[in-house]
Order: structure tokens, then sequence, then C-alpha cells
């Protein structure tokens, strides 16, 4: 019985493949075990290159006839690795990936294949590849995949994402927001109870995401920990992007983010930006109160995507500099609706923050506004709602929202960028329900560095996939997962000697998806 294990040389990045042979010996009467080492992996194609100690007549006779199997023909499904391949040829990511992770470049390429084409644990990895190309299987086992989830370092993993927004970032609106990742975990440092997005009752982590608006691609990804808010978040982001030498951006935020601290980061550091304003801002209802008499006139009556709203957009000088911003309100009248039930959602949740006591600073204005606290001997604190504000602001400011902005003057341009963040929040889906993030179940917080890179590189492959699926009408017949799973059965056929390889017949809805994609492939080389 044998079996081949893999040891990656940490210094070296070399992967060498080793042998346990079990044999019987006849001296000792029993069962023993040998450990020998075959050869290594070609770094290039994953092959095993094998040792020139082989040829040695002192090897077991089992051994030999294990390397140098009589195989005339072998099996590969190609057809999702050649829309992939595609792909990454057009984005460059390969190239990029090898110059930062000249070792495992290829190893993490593949796995990132296996989460878009499959989307199960990494575990599983090796099995798929043993049937699909590139044939990296022997590298991508069980315990060669934690050695190179745990190798990638933070260095080498900024230096490609420096590289990566550099590349793509040019003239783009760059939408950011967070969620939630939930874990077992318990020696991850990260992992920390908070608010977590899917509603579990289960510690987390946090993860940000920066996607290019135009590119339809993500650019940028952080781990943070699970206790962290969505406001306090951006000062390190803006802060790291100092760091990294990148310049003035152009940022999409969802009211999560608002604050006049961020706001004032925003401006002064040469950021343009385009945010959305709680409604529970004191300012921002005056603002309301000087043109609620007015809106709803035919001067800010607009239509867009055949959406009724009423509109009024005044210049806001912003901070002690009064630099000039650009303040858009928008009242809709069949939102109105949806809007008194997602401010009676939200008192809920303040109000039982304020009985538990475990408040969150960016509800203050609401808590002072909304509601009444009173103490007594007997009963001690109590909570009650502040009915006559609670009504005044239903009626007064439900159905408006507002967006403020350095940049953008139009206000139905600004609310149709706004709109179209949700890029991210579709990005957020893929990564939980497509490419197997819903929970993590790696522990230490090298491991989950390196599942989250590989993550992201599947989900810039994904995105990518859709983008061009979208494009040619694609995405009408088929999900990116029923896209490559109808590619599944393009296979190609390998003879040894001089024969070459040649692809089995191609199914017409294979060729027009190849067609589509402008992707040209060859029966036989």
């Amino acid at each position: 019985m044998t079996k081949r294990v893999i040891h990656l040389n940490k210094d070296t990045g070399t992967a060498y493949v080793y042998e346990y042979i079990s044999y019987w010996d006849k001296e000792k009467k029993q069962g023993r075990n040998k450990q020998v080492c075959i050869g290594k992996l070609d770094p290039e194609s994953g092959e095993l290159i094998p040792s020139k100690r082989l040829v040695s007549p002192q090897l077991p006779q089992q051994q030999e006839e294990t390397l140098d199997p009589t195989i005339t023909a072998s099996a590969q499904i190609v057809g999702p690795s050649l829309v992939l391949d595609s792909l990454d040829d057009n984005l460059g990511l390969g190239k990029l990936l090898k110059s930062c992770f000249p070792q495992i470049y290829q190893q993490i390429l593949m796995m990132a294949y296996y989460l878009v084409a499959e989307g199960g644990a990494l575990s599983h990895c090796s099995a798929w590849c043993k049937s699909h190309a590139p044939a990296l299987a022997v590298s991508l086992t069980s315990q060669h995949i934690s050695t190179i989830l745990g190798s990638i370092t933070t260095d080498q993993k900024q230096t490609f994402l420096n590289r990566w927004m550099k590349k793509l970032m040019e003239d783009d609106y760059l939408c950011y927001d967070i969620t939630s990742i939930s874990s077992y975990s318990q020696i991850n440092e990260y992992i920390k109870y908070g608010h977590n997005r899917d509603k579990e009752a289960l510690p987390q982590l946090n993860l940000a995401l920066l996607f290019g608006q135009n590119g339809q691609l993500p650019l940028y990804f952080q781990r943070l920990p699970g206790n962290i808010t969505d406001v306090t978040t951006l000062h390190n982001l803006l802060k790291t992007f100092k760091a990294l030498g990148i310049k003035a951006l152009s940022y999409v935020l969802d009211k999560g983010f608002y604050s006049k601290k961020n706001v004032d980061e925003l401006v002064t550091s040469g950021h343009k930006f385009l945010i959305a304003v709680p409604l529970s801002n004191k300012w921002l209802k005056k603002a309301i109160d000087d043109v609620y008499e007015t809106i709803h006139g035919p001067e800010g009556y607009r239509k867009l995507d055949d959406e009724v709203l009423y509109v009024h957009t005044r210049i806001y000088p912003w901070g002690d500099k009064r630099n000039r911003c650009y303040l858009h309100l928008y009242y809709n009248a069949k939102a109105r609706a949806e809007a008194i039930d997602q401010f009676n959602e939200d008192l809920v949740t303040y109000k039982q923050e304020l009985e538990s006591g475990n408040t969150n600073g960016k509800h203050q204005e609401a808590y002072d506004a909304f509601f009444i606290i009173t103490h007594t001997p007997k009963r001690g604190r109590k909570v009650t709602y502040n009915t006559e504000a609670v009504s005044q602001h239903i009626k007064r400011y439900t159905g408006f929202q507002a967006l403020l902005s350095n940049k953008i003057k139009d206000p139905l341009k600004a609310l149709q960028i706004y709109r179209d963040k949700d890029v991210v929040e579709k990005s957020f889906d893929d990564l939980k329900n497509q490419l197997d993030m819903k929970r993590l179940r790696m522990h230490s917080s090298k491991a989950t560095d390196g599942r989250l890179f590989v993550q992201f590189i599947a989900l810039i492959l994904m995105s990518a996939l859709r983008k061009e699926m979208r494009k040619s009408k694609l995405i009408e017949r088929y999900t990116v997962r029923e896209l490559l799973k109808e590619m599944g059965t393009l296979t190609k056929i390998t003879h040894s000697g001089k024969y070459g390889h040649i692809l089995t017949e191609v199914t017409k809805p294979q060729r027009e998806i190849l067609t589509n994609l402008n992707i040209v492939q060859t029966n036989q080389t």
C-alpha cells in the first residue's frame, strides 16, 4: 500500500513529493512503513518531476511500477478553464499573482477556479482538480492547501492589492461597504461578537470591500474585528491608501458611514465622495423644513426610470473652511410607506438597546429625539417612546432621502450612482452563497487571511465573468455557475507519444458560449 504527501519547503517554496510505502518485514515479521522522496512539483505546471534516484535498481519494484504507469491516454475536463483562462488573460490576473507569489500563484489561481466553478469547501479542491485542467491536484491536497494559505504574507497581499487597484481604479466611483462573516473559532483574535448582518447568534469577523462601479470589479478588501462599527472604519481605510501612495479617489458610501468626522476627513484629504445622510441629523431636518412647502411643486418634479421624484439641490458649505458641497434632497411618495415601516423597526431596535444598556453611539440623536427615559425608586429605569416626536417625524420627514457630495452637481446622476452601489451587496452575496464563505471553518488568523485572499481572487473572476455575460446577454439564460456547468462536458483527451491531444465534440450551447465570450479554441494540437 502506498500514499503520497506534499511537503512545502518554506525557505525555498519548493513542494517535495514523498511516498509512504507499506511492506512486510520478513525478519521482524511485522508490517513496516518507509518514506521516500520521489521528486518535486514543477512550479509552472504542477506536475511531478521525478527524482534522479528513481532510476536506481535498489528501489522496491512496487515503487518503480507506481512511478512508471503504462498509460496511453488520459482525459481532463477543460470547458470551465477555457472560460476562466480567457478572463485571466484579459485581466492580467495570473501575471500579477505570479509577480507577487512566484512559488504558489498557480495553486492560488486554481483554488479560485474551483470556488467559481464549484463553490464547495476548499478541502474538496484536490478531488475536483483531478478531473479538471490544469493538472494541479497533486499539489492541492488538504495538507498542502493549509500550507499555502498560511504562507501568504501580509506584505505579498498588500503588494498585490496596491498594484491591482492602481491598474483598475482610474476615473471610477468606488463603492465601499462592510459585511459580517460568522465563525465558530475561539482562537482567532479578529472573531468578536458584534452586529451580525446575517442575524446569527455567533461571533464574527467583518469584511470591508471596495468595488469599482464602472469597471464592475472588486478592487480591495480588508479584514476587520467583528465588533468594529462601519462608521469607524473609513479613517483607517483612508490612512491605508495614503500609505500605499494612492491619491484622491471617488467614494460612494451608505448612511452607515456618515459622521461629521468622516465627512471632514474626506473633504480635507481631497477625496471626492457621495454619501447618504441619516434623517436623524438636526441640520438635515432644517434643510428639509426650508424646502418642504416648495419641493412638491412642478419645479421639483423629476422622473428616473419611470419613478416619480420630487427633487431639490442646494450648495451646502461644509465645515469651518466652508468647502463647497452639494446637498441633494429627494421625496418619493410611493416609498413613504416603506420608509415608515423601516423607521418604526429602527425605533424598536433603539428601544431594546436603551433597555439593555447596550447602546450605540451612532444612534444617540435618535435616543434623544424619540425616547423619554425616567427613573423611579420602585421601578427603576423606564424607557418610553416620545409619541409626539415620533408622530411629527413620520408626518414631516418620512419619504425623504438625502445625499451629500463634493463632486456631483446633478441630483438624478447622484441618485443613480448611489443606487448602483448595490454591486457591493451582490458581491457579498456571491462571497457567502456562491463562494462558500457563509461560515468560516478555519481557526488561525493566518490561515483565515490566506483564505480571504483566495476568496477575493475568486470574486474578481466571478465578477469579470458576470460582466462579460451581461455584455453578451448570456446573463439572460445562465447564472455564472450554470454557464460553467454547461461547459463541464468539454473534455481534452491526451494521448501518449506523438498524437498530442484532441477535444471532445463541442455542443451547440458550448459553441454559443465560446462565441459570445470571444473565446477561440482549437480541436487538436
